[in-house]
C-alpha cells in the first residue's frame, strides 16, 4: 500500500514538477503518445484493474498497477540510442481457492529497457525497439506472484503514418532462472499485447491496447487470449502536465490449461505525461 499510495501522490502532485504548453501537441498527437509502447514522453501511470468474474473460482479479483516511463536520450546516457526504461509495480488482490476468498499482497515487479532503433525512418512512420525484460519476485505472497526471477527479450514496434491513428505491438518473453522456492514451477511465457488506437473527436479516442496474450512455452503450461476495447479522453493543460484518462473493458476469448483466470475485467487508468522533462 505505500508503494502505491506513493505512485499515486506522484500522479497527482506531477502539475508542480512540470509546466508545459498544452497547445504544443494536438489531441490526437498526445493520444497517440499516451498508448505508444515507444514513446519518449516522461509518464506516470496508475491502472485499476477489476475482475469481477473469473473462471475456477467465485472470488473477485483487482490489481492496481503503477508505472513509469522513463525515457534516456544519448546526450545523457553512455548509450548510442534511445532507451526506454519502464519500471511496473503491481499491489493484487487475488482469490485464495475456488471459494469467495481473497487476498490482497504486493504483487512482481517489471521491468523493461527497450533501446529505439534509428531506422527504419520517419519517413516509413514505422519504429521499432528493442532490449531486455526483468521480472523480480518481489511479491509478499506465494498467490501474488510466479517467484522466479526471469529475464529474456522483449520487442517494441508501431506504425504512426496514417493521421489519428496508432497501430502497434509490444513482444515480451521473460523465462525463469532461479526461484524463490524448490516447488515454484519454470517459467517461459510469451506475452503479446497488440496495440490500437483511433482517435475520434477532440481528446475522445478509442483503442484496444490494453489485452496482453499469454502464451506458456512448457508443456502444460497456461494459454489465454484476452481481447479488449476501449476509450480514452486527454486533457490538454495549457502551462501543466497533459492528462489521460482511460475506461476498458476486457474479455477472455480463449483459454488452455488455465483452470482459474479472469472472465471479464474493467480497467480505469490515468496517466499524467511530463513532456517538459524530455530532453533529460
Amino acid at each position: 500500500m505505500p508503494a502505491m499510495a506513493l505512485v499515486a501522490a506522484l500522479a497527482l502532485g506531477a502539475a508542480g514538477l512540470s509546466a508545459v504548453r498544452a497547445d504544443e501537441e494536438t489531441p490526437a498527437e498526445l493520444a497517440r503518445e499516451f498508448n505508444d509502447p515507444l514513446t519518449a514522453v516522461p509518464q506516470i501511470f496508475v491502472q485499476d484493474a477489476y475482475t469481477p468474474s473469473s473462471f475456477g473460482t467465485e472470488a473477485q479479483s483487482n490489481r492496481v498497477i503503477g508505472r513509469l516511463i522513463l525515457p534516456r536520450v544519448p546526450r545523457f546516457s553512455l548509450f548510442p540510442l534511445v532507451q526506454l526504461i519502464r519500471p511496473s509495480m503491481s499491489l493484487v488482490t487475488v482469490p485464495t481457492g475456488r471459494g469467495r476468498g481473497t487476498r490482497t499482497e504486493l504483487g512482481d515487479m517489471q521491468l523493461f529497457d527497450l533501446a529505439v532503433l534509428p531506422w527504419p525512418s520517419r519517413e516509413t512512420g514505422i519504429y521499432m525497439g528493442v532490449g531486455p525484460v526483468f521480472v523480480f519476485p518481489t511479491a509478499t505472497h506465494e498467490s501474488a506472484g510466479q517467484g522466479a526471477w526471469q529475464a529474456g527479450p522483449a520487442f517494441g514496434a508501431i506504425y504512426k503514418k496514417i493521421p489519428g491513428l496508432l497501430l502497434g505491438i509490444l513482444v515480451q518473453n521473460p523465462i525463469s532462472f532461479a526461484y524463490t522456492s524448490p516447488d515454484r514451477r519454470p517459467v517461459h511465457t510469451l506475452l503479446v499485447q497488440p496495440i490500437v488506437v483511433q482517435h475520434l473527436w477532440r481528446g475522445l479516442y478509442v483503442k484496444s491496447a490494453d489485452a496482453t496474450w499469454s502464451f506458456g512455452w512448457h508443456e502444460g503450461s497456461p494459454t489465454t487470449i484476452p481481447l479488449s476495447l476501449g476509450l480514452g479522453w486527454v486533457v490538454p493543460r495549457e502551462n501543466s502536465p497533459p492528462l489521460n484518462l482511460f475506461v476498458a473493458g476486457e474479455w477472455m476469448a480463449y483459454r488452455q490449461n488455465a483452470p482459474v483466470a479472469p472472465q471479464t475485467t474493467v480497467r480505469f487508468g490515468l496517466t499524467v505525461a511530463l513532456p517538459a522533462l524530455s530532453p533529460w
